[in-house]
């Protein structure tokens, strides 16, 4: 994770100054109380010396050991000393560790808001591993909502591979995946390799299944295709060879054997729809494509993740269009796909997805393209909102500059938002 150097300013009222120097002093007394306790038990400990060496290389190696006043500036010198405290990526999880052990709070709240600020699929895995150890429950709880909207990022990061065996065990658990079991599959094998790795064994079949343990039994295996389960389990070797008869038989025996591996699929997340238009219509020269560009600028006050868009379809009958849909930041393309779509003549909305669900954050717009390709004209929506509540989500519609083929806020194509929250 790289580095990104800031300072975090610890916000404090009038009524809580008071409150924010007494923390302060508190601090200062525990630790240095804590600090003269640690070297007392090691003086105590310790067999005499005569020239002292012995006991000076004691102090060295509890030092490492125990970090404690000295091994944390961050702690000492910023917040101590002023009201702020400097955290980057690599400092973080050890200034929170500090902040816990000697109860204080501001420092810890402080550190949470920097990790929640840098979750996203890459690092969730971790901080899912992190937060669970220091107790974190709402910074467990934003994990969890990444891990679910992402999980197929998030299960083939580098970082999925670094969680512990506990922490690995409820991610297997987790329902509400928005993933294939075959991928959780190869992801569970990633995971058991890397753990081959850390013990010093070779990376076999016969060591990741020792590697996962009871973990094995939480892949959802028979819910895979047969297919799926042919070209990934059935030849990973992982699977004894009981194992994998019994699974082809599940899939194909009238009387289907008793499995150990859970058979029913993943609940996974149900797409949620923002529908920003009240009505939508046909003309006989609307809404024509001739590869020109129809966008729309959006805002939430809440993070989301952007799964696809809702089009309108042809308005005279059957049809196909080809379509490139695009979401971008600030200029900057976030997720794009290049696809087909089939539309059946009505007024319904046709779902098309970027490839991975991508993270929104709140207040701040994003900017949803569509260039479509096809001979049938098709609806368009008409009495456009600037303003939507969906669910918990507010959304807010302005114009784009990109759009060049009329979509705006009252009207045009792009009628559905399709996200996860």
């Amino acid at each position: 994770m790289a580095a990104e150097l800031f300072s975090t300013s610890l916000p404090h009222g009038e009524e809580e100054e008071e409150e924010e120097e007494e923390t302060k002093r508190n601090f200062i007394q525990l630790s240095e109380a804590k600090e003269s306790a640690d070297r007392h038990d090691d003086r105590i400990a310790a067999p005499s010396n005569n020239n002292g060496e012995e006991e000076e290389e004691e102090e060295e190696e509890d030092g490492e050991e125990r970090p404690g006043w000295q091994a944390h500036p961050t702690l000492r010198e910023r917040y101590m000393y002023s009201d702020e405290v400097e955290l980057d990526a690599d400092t973080v999880l050890a200034t929170l560790y500090a902040a816990k052990k000697y109860i204080v709070p501001a420092v810890a709240k402080a550190c949470v808001g920097f990790l929640e600020t840098s979750l996203e699929a890459r690092n969730a895995c971790v901080l899912l591993s992190q937060s669970r150890l220091f107790e974190e429950a709402e910074l467990t709880q934003r994990c969890w909502e990444v891990i679910d909207a992402q999980a197929d990022l998030a299960l083939r990061s580098e970082g999925f591979c670094e969680i512990d065996r506990p922490t690995l065990e409820i991610v297997l658990q987790r329902e509400t995946l928005n993933i294939r079991e075959a991928a959780v599959f190869q992801a569970a094998l990633s995971w058991a390799a890397a753990e081959c790795r850390r013990q010093g064994l070779a990376v076999t079949p016969r060591n990741q299944r020792t590697a996962l343990g009871k973990a094995l039994y939480l892949l959802r295996i028979p819910s895979m295709s047969l297919q799926e389960f042919a070209d990934g389990p059935a030849q990973s070797d992982v699977l004894t060879l009981t194992e994998t008869h019994n699974i082809f038989l599940w899939y194909t025996a009238t009387n289907k054997p008793q499995l150990d591996f859970p058979v029913g699929k993943r609940v996974g997340l149900a797409p949620q729809r923002c529908h920003r238009f009240q009505a939508s219509a046909y003309r006989s020269n609307q809404w024509r494509y001739r590869g020109r560009c129809d966008s729309i600028q959006f805002a939430v006050d809440r993070r989301i993740f952007m799964a696809g868009l809702g089009l309108y379809g042809s308005s005279g009958g059957k049809a196909e269009y080809s379509v490139r849909i695009e979401l971008k930041r600030q200029g900057t393309l976030l997720a794009q796909n290049l696809t087909k779509f089939l539309s059946d003549g009505s007024s319904s909305t046709f779902p098309v997805w970027f490839e991975h669900p991508v993270q929104v954050e709140q207040d701040t717009f994003y900017t949803v393209s569509a260039v479509l390709d096809g001979n049938e004209l098709s609806y368009f929506g008409q009495e456009g909102m600037t303003e939507v509540q969906c669910g918990k989500v507010t959304f807010q519609f302005q114009c784009s500059s990109d759009s060049t083929n009329g979509t705006g806020v009252q009207g045009g194509q792009i009628p559905e938002l399709i996200f996860y929250c």
